[in-house]
C-alpha cells in the first residue's frame, strides 16, 4: 500500500485532506507538522519536522517509505515559501519519493506581474525548485472554497472569511458585474479530488477541479432566497479594485485585528480582479471532474442552504 505524507495535515485544508485519505483506505498516511505544533490524536502517525533542515525531512520520508508528498502548508511569506521549497528538496532527496503536490489550492495566478498576489513569487520559487528535480509534481486549482458561504452551519476546518457575499450579515460586495463564471468547491470535495488524483498515471503541472460553477449574481439570489430577505448589495468596478479598494462587508471588521484593513483590501481586491479576468472559470476538458465523473460534489445550493431557518 503506497505511503502518503501530508505536510500541514493538522491544519485547515490539510486536516480535510487527511480525513479523505482515512476514508479511502487506499493509502498509508503520515502527517508532517512543525516542531512547535501541538497536533495530536489525528489517527495516523505524526512527525514533527524542522522545515529548515532538508536532511532531517528527507530522513522521515525515507524511513517511512513515502511515495507521495502532499503539501497543505500555508505559503504567504518568504519564510513559509522556503519551508515548502525545502520540503520539495527533501522529497527529491528521498529515494522512495516519486510525486509531490504543491500547496497552491485556489485559482491560477494571472500572468501580469502587477496583478499577482504577494505570495505568488514564493509559490513560483517552489515550482522552480520542483522543475529542477526528477519528481512528478502538480498543484490543484479548485476555485474558491465553498465552505465560506455555509459556515458555521456546515462542517469545515477552515477559518471563516467573507469574500463577495457575507451570508451571515445579508450583505454583498460583488466584483465586476456579478456575471463572471466562478468555480466553487467545498473543501471535502477538494480532498476527494486530491485522493483521486493519485490514481492518475500522469500529472500535468496543474490540475483543476470544481464543485459547482455559477455566477456571483446567481449565488446572491440563492442566498437571499435561503435567508428570506434581500441583501445590501454593492458592485465593485475593475477600476476600483485596481486601486486596491473594495466595499467593506460587515464581518471584515472582525478580521482587521489579525489582518490589517489595507493589506486585507489589497489582497481581496486582486482576488476580485481575478474574477473579472475569468481566472475562476476552468476549462472543462482539463478538470478532474471529467477524469473522475463518479465523484459527486456539493453544489452552491447545498452549502448556502445550510442557512435555511437560521
Amino acid at each position: 500500500m503506497p505511503t502518503v505524507a501530508i505536510a500541514g495535515g493538522a491544519g485547515n485544508l490539510g486536516r480535510t485532506i487527511l480525513d479523505a485519505f482515512k476514508e479511502s483506505s487506499k493509502h498509508t498516511v503520515i502527517v508532517l507538522v512543525r516542531k512547535e505544533s501541538k497536533a495530536q490524536n489525528l489517527g495516523v502517525p505524526i512527525f514533527h519536522v524542522d522545515y529548515s533542515n532538508v536532511k532531517s525531512i528527507s530522513n522521515v520520508l525515507e524511513s517511512n517509505n513515502v511515495d507521495t508528498v502532499i503539501s497543505a502548508l500555508s505559503v504567504r511569506s518568504a519564510v513559509e515559501g522556503e519551508s515548502e521549497t525545502n520540503l520539495a528538496r527533501a522529497a527529491a532527496n528521498s529515494s522512495p519519493t516519486k510525486r509531490f503536490i504543491a500547496s497552491e489550492y485556489g485559482t491560477r495566478a494571472p500572468t501580469e506581474k502587477d496583478l499577482q498576489l504577494p505570495q505568488h513569487e514564493f509559490r513560483e520559487a517552489v515550482m522552480n525548485e520542483l522543475r529542477k528535480t526528477d519528481l512528478e509534481w502538480t498543484r490543484i486549482h479548485n476555485g474558491y472554497f465553498l465552505d465560506y458561504f455555509g459556515m458555521p452551519h456546515v462542517e469545515s476546518h477552515m477559518t471563516p472569511v467573507a469574500f463577495g457575499i457575507d451570508v451571515a450579515n445579508k450583505a454583498a460586495a460583488i466584483p465586476g458585474t456579478g456575471e463572471d463564471i466562478m468555480s466553487f468547491t467545498y473543501t471535502k470535495d477538494v480532498a476527494k479530488f486530491v485522493v483521486a488524483a493519485l490514481d492518475l498515471p500522469k500529472w500535468d503541472e496543474a490540475l483543476y477541479c470544481y464543485g459547482d460553477k455559477t455566477t456571483w449574481n446567481e449565488l446572491l439570489s440563492i442566498a437571499e432566497e435561503v435567508r428570506g430577505s434581500k441583501f445590501t448589495v454593492a458592485y465593485d468596478s475593475p477600476e476600483k479594485l485596481a486601486k486596491g479598494e473594495m466595499t467593506e462587508l460587515p464581518s471584515h471588521r472582525y478580521i482587521y485585528p489579525f489582518w490589517p484593513k489595507p493589506m486585507f483590501q489589497e489582497y481581496f481586491a486582486k482576488f476580485g480582479l481575478y474574477v473579472t479576468k475569468g481566472l475562476f472559470d476552468f476549462p472543462e476538458d482539463k478538470t478532474l471532474n471529467k477524469a473522475f465523473p463518479d465523484i459527486k460534489t456539493s453544489k452552491v445550493r447545498d452549502i448556502v442552504g445550510a442557512w435555511a431557518g437560521k
